[in-house]
């Protein structure tokens, strides 16, 4: 009892200083199903109209569900192809004594830490060279690549906390070396593949600047790209409705935060062996 007691002073300024974010984040929702009288910040009526792109689309924009397939087939796919590649190079750079490995672990270090926007120039070219600008495909390809330096030093630090005694019990009763990785391994890294697979779908969903430049046409848009189109958009000007577009981007996000919060810490707990 004395120990939650000693709690009770940190709880209490942890909500006296996230208080004003959390009601600033319900005055956004509240904004977005009220109207309020003009110089007004107190709403007079409910409203479900700032919530019609989810019926209609808006003119000049796709629609809100094409985009929406768009961000999560991007998320989740490169999610599925950063978890597959990550967790068998972490383990062949883990447990294989390859030549020229450490040099490998420092270039996919120095490639991590590589600031994205330097190559967008370079990679636009690319992708035109090979036909897939302007396609999911080629978004999905060029954000993989940028987020398995990552992926690859996290799951090798993982795999280096496995006993080696686990896979060589498995090779004296017979188990080939990919039975070993894929059933006696691979649960020992469970949390940290989920960690990862939790970190890329986040990262992936709210991408922004590679879609803008690498898939900006309506067919293609993703949710971020098609919120900054609306704050951009001149002609179609409605402050209401962007929060409403922005409530429903981030929605997921929350929900997937609120409920693996505690798998994300686990992608900080490995990769501290060499």
């Amino acid at each position: 009892m004395t120990g939650n007691y000693r709690k009770w002073p940190m709880i209490l300024f942890l909500g006296i200083l996230t208080a004003p974010i959390i009601l600033m984040y319900f005055y956004l929702f509240v904004d977005t199903v009220t109207n309020s009288p003009p110089g007004s910040m107190i709403p007079n009526e409910w409203t479900a109209e700032h919530w019609r792109f989810l019926f209609t689309t808006i003119p000049g924009r796709p629609s809100i569900w094409t985009a929406t397939l768009n961000t999560l087939l991007f998320a989740t796919t490169t999610t599925s192809i950063v978890l597959v590649v990550s967790s068998a190079a972490g383990y062949a750079l883990s447990r294989l004594n390859m030549p020229g490995r450490s040099l490998f672990l420092g270039g996919v270090l120095v490639l991590h830490a590589f600031p994205t926007v330097t190559l967008l120039i370079a990679i636009f070219l690319i992708l035109q060279m090979v036909g897939l600008y302007n396609t999911l495909i080629g978004v999905i390809l060029v954000k993989t690549a940028l987020e398995l330096p990552f992926g690859i030093w996290i799951m090798k630090g993982f795999y280096d906390t496995v006993p080696w005694e686990i896979e060589m019990a498995g090779l004296q009763d017979g188990a080939t070396r990919f039975q070993v990785w894929t059933k006696l391994v691979l649960p020992q890294v469970k949390p940290a593949i989920m960690a990862l697979g939790i970190f890329s779908f986040l990262a992936g969903w709210s991408e922004f600047i590679l879609p803008l430049v690498l898939a900006p046409d309506n067919n293609v848009q993703v949710l971020s790209v098609y919120l900054a189109g609306l704050i951009s958009d001149d002609t179609n000007f409605d402050m209401a409705m962007f929060k409403s577009v922005g409530v429903f981007y981030v929605l997921p996000v929350i929900i997937l935060f609120t409920f693996f919060q505690s798998k994300l810490m686990n992608i900080y707990s490995g990769g501290n062996k060499g």
